[in-house]
């Protein structure tokens, strides 16, 4: 049983979006970005895609969880807790060591993972809005855990060495515990968020038998 309502969630969100405008539009520059680095990689741009990641995870553990989500859900500050370590596992990886690149090379991982991302950045919102909660009432993109957790496993998928299993642990957790509002809370598009968890943890998964074994996708 849930400590809050589907009216009391949707305004969480409502006032959460408002409040922070424009910082949906900023994160989807970012995500466009993103996506031209995928396609054009440069040895400048290596760090560029896991800051965004980092700073995605982070936004969304302090100000989502932390400030607004946890009024009305106790539980949110652990939620939190959970975003900000995937955050720093992401920096500490991707920008400080420099060992998370990505590139699209069009192979099947690529092609799954890109499928994530325009479902995370077109078809959610979309569907959002068809069953009438669309914005501001809306999980956004970039600052909504659901559709940006989508987004990191599919970059995760383009990933152009084997990711580690905890980097990529936490967002499949999450596609678990935030998939279950499909029915809880009446959001049919994280339907999508629970699939994209199976099929990217599945396939994550098998991509690291043992520290032995690597996938090297260069």
């Amino acid at each position: 049983m849930l400590p809050f309502t589907t009216e009391a969630f949707f305004q969480v969100f409502q006032d959460y979006n408002q409040a922070i405008w424009p910082a949906q539009v900023i994160a989807y520059v970012l995500a466009l970005i993103c996506l031209a680095v995928l396609r054009f990689p440069r040895p400048e741009t290596g760090r560029l895609i896991p800051a965004v990641l980092s700073l995605f995870w982070l936004w969304m553990g302090v100000a989502y969880h932390w400030l607004y989500f946890a009024s009305i859900n106790p539980v949110a500050w652990g939620f939190g807790v959970l975003f900000v370590i995937q955050s720093l596992l992401l920096g500490w990886r991707g920008v400080i060591r420099g060992r998370l690149r990505f590139r699209f090379q069009g192979n099947s991982h690529d092609w799954i993972g890109l499928i994530f991302i325009v479902y995370a950045l077109i078809l959610y919102p979309l569907l959002g809005w068809w069953f009438e909660h669309g914005w501001p009432r809306a999980p956004m993109f970039g600052v909504a855990p659901c559709p940006t957790t989508i987004f990191t496993l599919g970059l995760l998928l383009m990933a152009k060495e084997r990711v580690p299993v905890h980097l990529w642990i936490i967002p499949v957790l999450w596609s678990l515990i935030g998939g279950t509002a499909a029915w809880l809370l009446a959001v049919p598009e994280d339907l999508g968020l629970l699939l994209a968890g199976t099929v990217a943890g599945g396939l994550l998964l098998r991509d690291n038998p043992s520290q032995m074994h690597s996938r090297n996708r260069t």
